[in-house]
């Protein structure tokens, strides 16, 4: 019951998971799993748990190593040695931690908390960080390790191991040539279009709908709890839009179009490539962290109708490979150290999309220190990134 959760949140979301649906999958009536779960929420709990379970059974096999390179190595080599079990059916596949907060129940959350700290352990006892430069590298960390299943399936199986040792490269070394020197990019300023400012009733439902989506995912921003959002009713909703998912659509096409806007305002600056990725990354996250109107996490996709997320995801891919282009004009310049362009691109992507729930770990965090906090550790990595004095 919990493996069909498992197959149903990771394909639906927690909110969009239905009892009917996993009693079909097991070809059972609902009655079936009632009588061992009494609604879809201890369910979907159950499955959150069994995940932070073996998620907690790497770290524990990281912890016992000496320092934090090792350490960090060890838990990325066995989490994709993990994979390699999963895709070679030798191990359960476990419920991936998108929607993990729009499930809001107390002890899935502290468990996922105590895990969070566990996976701090591992990064003590190198450099002497305060505790918000721990918990932001944590959350960078833990990120990385959660957006891989959205990537990984370009690989091949007997492959994994070698891209561990790429993603072990720049979670701990970076992407810096120049160790030590932080480069210095262009401060970007991202304006919403003129057709935005026109119509400021959409852009309403636009803000609540992002926020909604980037707290409980796709199906957990219904039309009703958008309008009560912002105080409108659902006909006043429907004058605006025409479907629910109409809105989505552009909700993530706003978050691509602030995405491109900052790779043609860092391009145009033409400084190296790593000033141009410092520059285009540094502007989004400090968007995020404004909050005005922020980006939609990505990962949300996993959970939008299938009809409409093929597109999405293309254009995500879009925007990765150039990531991915630029990566390569740094390796040509020689602002960049040799890395994985492909994997590099993915790792910057997974931190640009988990901004918008760095707040959650940093209480206070702003425009003026996620660079410091968040954004050094990625690009400079997390043995070499040193917080400002």
């Amino acid at each position: 019951m919990i493996a069909a959760a498992v197959e149903s949140v990771n394909r639906r979301g927690v909110r969009g998971m239905t009892l009917s649906d996993v009693t079909a999958r097991l070809n059972r009536v609902p009655t079936g799993v009632i009588y061992y779960f009494k609604n879809k929420e201890e369910l979907a709990a159950a499955a959150f748990m069994k995940a932070i379970a073996r998620f907690d059974q790497l770290v524990a096999a990281s912890e016992t190593l000496p320092t934090v390179r090792e350490r960090i190595a060890g838990l990325v080599r066995d989490y994709f040695a993990f994979c390699h079990d999963v895709a070679l059916g030798n191990a359960e596949p476990i419920v991936v931690f998108n929607d993990v907060r729009a499930l809001n129940m107390p002890a899935v959350n502290e468990a996922y908390v105590a895990m969070f700290r566990r996976t701090r352990s591992l990064l003590s006892g190198g450099q002497d960080l305060p505790r918000a430069h721990l918990n932001a590298r944590t959350h960078l960390l833990l990120s990385q390790l959660f957006w891989i299943p959205a990537w990984l399936g370009a690989w091949r199986p007997e492959d994994y191991s070698r891209v561990a040792d790429r993603v072990t490269r720049v979670l701990l070394d970076g992407m810096t040539a120049s160790r030590g020197i932080w480069p210095n990019a262009a401060r970007l300023t991202l304006e919403t279009g003129a057709a935005e400012k026109a119509r400021p009733s959409s852009e309403l439902y636009l803000r609540a709908a992002t926020q909604l989506i980037n707290d409980e995912g796709y199906h957990g921003a219904s039309v009703e709890r958008i309008s009560a959002k912002i105080n409108v009713s659902k006909g006043a909703f429907y004058h605006h839009n025409e479907t629910k998912d109409e809105l989505v659509v552009a909700c993530f096409q706003r978050t691509f179009d602030l995405m491109w806007l900052a790779v043609r305002e860092a391009e145009a600056h033409r400084g190296s490539a790593l000033q141009t990725l410092v520059a285009i990354t540094s502007a989004l996250l400090e968007h995020q962290m404004i909050g005005d109107a922020p980006l939609l996490r990505t990962s949300a996709l996993t959970t939008v109708p299938e009809s409409i997320r093929a597109g999405l995801i293309g254009e995500l891919t879009r925007i990765t490979v150039r990531f991915s282009s630029i990566v390569c004009d740094g390796m040509a310049d020689g602002s960049v150290c040799p890395v994985d362009a492909s994997v590099a691109a993915e790792m910057i992507t997974a931190a640009v999309n988990a901004a918008a729930e760095l707040h959650f770990w940093v209480p206070g965090i702003g425009a003026d220190t996620v660079t410091d906090y968040y954004l050094k550790p990625l690009f400079a990595g997390l043995e070499h990134a040193t917080p400002q004095v």
